[in-house]
Parts: C-alpha cells; sequence; structure tokens
C-alpha cells in the first residue's frame, strides 16, 4: 500500500470519463488517495480526447504547465492516456518535447496501469505502452464512481461506422458488445449500492449485440434492465439513425424506467454532405424516424448533433440542414464547425470550407435552434416533473440544479439533504437551456 496522492483531469466524452473512474478506482485499489490538486499530487494523469482540436490544444498547454511542477517535485509521476494517444504522430510529439511526461497509455490497456507504474518505477525512462486494440473486453475493473447516485456503464467499445469526419474508430477499435450477462451484474450491484440513474454508453448502443455469439438486441437489453429493482432511471447514449429499430422506439415508448429523452445525431440534412460523411441515410429518413418516434412518444425529448461547414458544404446543402432543424424542433443541440482532424478521410477532401463562411453559417444555426429550444420549454411551464437532484448550481450558489426525464436542466430552491434524491418541481419560468421552478409535494 502507498500514501501517494493522484490527480486525474479529463477532456472529451462521456467513455473518457468513465474511463477516468476506471482509472481512478484501479489507482485506490494500489492504495492511492485523491489530491486536491496539482500542486499535492504524487501522480498526474490526463486522460485525452481527440475527437475536438480545441480538447487537443488544451492537453498540449496543461502538459507544458507541468515542467514547472516537475522541478518542484522530483518524485511526481505524469501519466497521458486516452484517444491522443493511440495516434503515433501524437506520441512522437510527446517523446520529442515534452520530457516531463513518464508514462503514456492508450485507451485499451487502461488495465495494465498498475503494471506500468511498477515498470517505469524500475527503470525511470519514459515508458510508452499502447495498443492498437484489446482484443477482448476485461470485465471487472474497480471503478470509483464519480456520484454515489448516478454511474455510467459501458455496454459497447469501439465503432464500426468509419464516418468520413470522426477519429474514433482508430482510437477505440472496433465494436465490440459486452456480454448481457455482464452488464447485468454491475446494474443489479449497482441498485444494491443505491444508484437510482444509470447511463448506457457506447458510440453506438443501437448496434450493441452484434458481435454476440448469442445475439441480442439493444432493445432486448433495455427492457431487461428495466426490470431492476431499484434502478429509477435509464438513459442511454450515443444512438446512430441508421440502425435506430421500430423494436427500440417500443422499448423506450413501454418501459417505465427508461428516460424520455433521445440524443439523435443528424449532423447534415444535404444528402450530398451525409454521402460524404458515410452517414449511411438520407435527409428523408431521418424525418422519417423523427415523426415515427414522436408519434410512438409524444412526450419524448429529442436532442441531436450538427456539424457546419463541411468540406464540399453550399449555401444550399447548409439550407437543408436549417430544414432538418425547423421540422424536427429539437429541444437543444450540439453544434460544430467542422474541424480537420488528420487521419480522417474528410482531412483530405478537396473544397474546405472557409472559416469565415463557416463561422456565418454557424450563427444562422444558432439563429435558428435557440428559439425552438425557448418555445419547447415554455411548454413546460406549470407542469411538474420528477427531477433527480445533482448538486449546488454552477451559476448561482443559492439554487440547486437536477435533470428531468427528458434531460432538461432545472433550478430549485432546496439543500445538500436533496441531493441523489428524485423530487417534484414544478416549473415556474424558463430559459433557451434552462428551467426554474420549485419543489412541490
Amino acid at each position: 500500500m502507498t500514501n501517494k496522492r493522484y490527480l486525474i483531469e479529463t477532456w472529451g466524452c462521456q467513455m473518457n470519463e468513465h474511463d477516468s473512474e476506471k482509472i481512478s478506482g484501479i489507482l485506490r485499489s494500489l492504495g492511492y488517495k485523491e489530491a486536491e490538486n496539482r500542486n499535492n499530487a504524487d501522480l498526474i494523469i490526463f486522460n485525452t480526447c481527440l475527437v475536438r482540436e480545441n480538447a487537443e490544444l488544451k492537453v498540449y498547454g496543461n502538459i507544458g504547465e507541468l515542467k514547472r511542477l516537475k522541478r518542484k517535485n522530483k518524485d511526481l509521476t505524469v501519466a497521458i492516456c486516452g484517444c491522443m494517444m493511440q495516434k503515433k504522430e501524437v506520441r512522437d510529439v510527446i517523446r520529442e518535447k515534452y520530457k516531463q511526461v513518464d508514462i503514456i497509455f492508450g485507451t485499451h490497456n487502461i488495465h495494465k496501469l498498475p503494471e506500468l507504474l511498477e515498470n517505469y518505477r524500475q527503470s525511470d525512462n519514459m515508458l510508452i505502452d499502447v495498443w492498437e486494440d484489446s482484443g477482448e473486453i476485461i470485465e471487472q475493473i474497480p471503478t470509483k464512481r464519480k456520484y454515489d447516485y448516478k454511474a455510467f456503464l459501458n455496454i459497447m467499445y469501439g465503432c464500426n461506422n468509419f464516418c468520413t469526419y470522426c477519429i474514433v474508430p482508430y482510437t477505440r477499435g472496433r465494436e465490440k458488445s459486452r456480454n448481457p450477462e455482464e452488464i447485468l451484474k454491475e446494474v443489479n450491484r449497482l441498485a444494491k449500492e443505491g444508484f437510482k440513474e444509470i447511463t448506457l454508453l457506447g458510440q453506438n448502443v443501437n448496434s450493441y449485440g452484434k458481435t454476440l455469439n448469442s445475439k441480442m438486441t439493444f432493445a432486448e437489453l433495455l427492457r431487461k434492465i428495466n426490470e431492476v429493482d431499484g434502478i429509477k432511471r435509464i438513459r442511454f447514449m450515443t444512438s446512430h439513425p441508421k440502425d435506430l429499430s421500430d423494436e427500440l422506439i417500443y422499448a423506450i415508448r413501454d418501459c417505465e424506467n427508461i428516460c424520455k429523452h433521445i440524443h439523435l445525431p443528424f449532423q447534415a440534412g444535404s444528402n450530398k454532405i451525409l454521402k460524404l460523411m458515410n452517414r449511411k441515410y438520407t435527409k428523408e429518413q431521418y424525418l422519417d424516424l423523427m415523426y415515427k418516434i414522436r408519434q410512438e412518444i409524444p412526450e419524448i425529448a429529442i436532442t441531436t448533433d450538427i456539424i457546419v461547414g463541411f468540406p464540399n458544404e453550399t449555401e444550399k446543402d447548409f439550407e437543408e440542414t436549417l430544414d432538418v432543424v425547423r421540422k424536427s424542433r429539437f429541444d437543444s443541440a450540439f453544434t460544430f464547425l467542422y474541424s480537420v482532424r488528420e487521419g480522417t478521410p474528410a482531412a483530405k477532401m478537396e473544397n474546405q470550407i472557409p472559416d469565415k463562411v463557416k463561422h456565418e453559417r454557424f450563427q444562422k444555426l444558432l439563429d435558428t435552434l435557440h428559439p425552438i429550444s425557448y418555445e419547447n420549454n415554455k411548454r413546460t411551464i406549470g407542469k411538474t416533473f420528477d427531477v433527480l437532484v445533482e448538486g449546488v448550481s454552477k451559476n448561482d450558489d443559492t439554487m440547486y440544479t437536477g435533470r428531468t426525464g427528458t434531460n432538461k436542466l432545472v433550478h430549485f430552491k432546496a439543500n445538500e439533504e436533496f441531493i441523489g434524491k428524485i423530487v417534484n418541481v414544478k416549473i415556474n419560468s424558463v430559459k433557451t437551456w434552462s428551467l426554474q421552478g420549485e419543489i412541490v409535494d
């Protein structure tokens, strides 16, 4: 055992957040305790993201700042892991320019961290151990959950879609589904420990089960999880439109504990651009899917991802995107300016869009999205929702926040005794991104 302290800093998606929970669990099993900040840490780990350029630049900036800490604390160990490390060019840059880094590992060998730490102690040279693929899913890795009332849970790893703008298949590997027995064991364990909400994670949860010997669909898995006593809310992300089945729509409709919210990225409205993105559906198919979901589940909230300025996007193509937004009436959207990710097919495409044009289109997109989000929120005024209380508001320390089953953020008066509980909140006023209300009996 050790008295050493660790600090993990995470960039990226929920998958990265959950990986950090596993890293934290492994370190605690070795006797480490969590440090309050970088200055009192003996081990600093950066868990990195390669999907967005901004996240990558932040990582390099933060690695540079660690040089000062290494001078002050000769025993400080610095490790970097995550998606950035799966790219050889990134590893080469770090090896050449950032001598303060001690250990580099990837997305597939988190479970080897104890061995990596021991090997580094014995050699005292920069240690690089990145696997191209894990080959098999490693179960029962110790996990230190960030919260004690809601939890992330991987049901699958990797991606087979190869969208032309996305680096994920190259950093997370090919698609692999966990055995349903292992997933259900973990869900039951979380229920016994008092967790009320779980979020099932996968790059494309709709294709869950395709790599299993005994086939099980995602909808079938959801129905089984819905039967577990104690779990009050089941969320999942992310869904790919090409694999969203009627069976899944019916499962969301029928199962009491499945939250009535779906995140369904459409990315672009032009069929020409969708084909260049390798998304494998058309605008018309996406809109038909939206209609079907809303017909079966009228109360559902639908959110999405949209990319602006993909190579070869014309004004006419962009207008097709705005048309999908107007017709779909999303509750909210993650919106992105297309950024070149080296190693993806889109990075080599001709007719890259100038930044000025991207920004102009991006503003038009926001001007279309925001009024729709606000109008959707206005419909909640006077209604009462079940809200899972998550803690003090980041913007106003006199208020607490939580989310509805439809994933809308709500602010209300409460105290710390309510954290982790599901309460009834009546909505009194709304903004574009949030609701405000009061707890009622």
